[in-house]
């Protein structure tokens, strides 16, 4: 029976990349899309190579878009082995280079925490059944390096200088989304860990970046199947634990 998966934020970028190099070890893809336009495109591209994917629309701030994808799944297919919580924003207010923690709004603070933290753990909680229901379930929360604590506040750091409040806050929580979920779901079959993909040359990261999407998609595939992740709890990068 095929394994399935949940990606969000899938129309494009590492989510685009992550569907199909999951797609392409047999797993079947359910491509989460807030616009169902350029979902359905990036659908059809990967059907074109022959892969197993469809098409979900989830404006991820959207409880009823939400729920109606935990019933499509739950109806369709009974439960959910992966579930990547790939889709984030970096507010066009937050200039990637500079440190905002002196000016930013309360309007930017909430509007990233909406997309980058409470939907995931909305989503997250409704689709926890059905991942239960699965052999080996698992979860895996796209974080950066931006939000370890630990790097941010080294001086000798190469990001000591890059410090987008909202953005970093933003994924320190999802962090300890991940720390705490994972405790709570010590002794069953379902693994929650944290990725930082890298620097990628997305929209978010810039054509300055020095990974190709190809790589930058790595570790959450890795993340996603089970003979690859037996632990829990985890800050990940290609194999490589992340400090918290």
């Amino acid at each position: 029976m095929k394994r399935i998966a949940l990606i969000t934020g899938a129309n494009k970028g590492l989510g685009f990349e992550t569907a199909r190099q999951l797609g392409a070890k047999g797993i079947k893809v359910l491509m989460a899309s807030r616009d169902k336009v350029k979902g359905q495109e990036a659908v059809n591209q990967l059907k074109s190579e022959g892969l197993d994917v469809e098409l979900l629309q989830l404006e991820a701030t959207n409880v009823d878009h939400i729920l109606g994808v935990k019933d499509f799944i739950a109806s369709q297919y009974g439960r959910l082995d992966i579930l990547v919580n790939n889709a984030g924003i970096i507010h066009p207010d937050e200039p990637l280079g500079t440190n905002t923690s002196e000016s930013i709004s309360s309007a930017t603070l909430a509007e990233t925490f909406d997309v980058n933290f409470f939907s995931i753990v909305k989503l997250t909680q409704e689709l926890l059944p059905l991942l239960k229901k699965s052999d080996a379930g698992r979860i895996v929360n796209l974080s950066s390096i931006l939000g370890s604590n630990t790097v941010q506040s080294d001086v000798e750091s190469p990001y000591y200088t890059v410090k987008p409040f909202a953005y970093d806050a933003s994924k320190a929580a999802l962090n300890a989304f991940t720390v705490h979920l994972a405790a709570s779901l010590k002794g069953t079959n379902v693994k929650v860990n944290s990725a930082h993909p890298g620097w990628v040359k997305t929209d978010l990261g810039t054509k300055n970046a020095p990974m190709e999407i190809v790589d930058g998609a790595k570790t959450s595939v890795s993340l996603s199947l089970k003979e690859e992740t037996d632990f829990n709890g985890k800050f990940m990068h290609l194999g490589e634990e992340v400090a918290w």
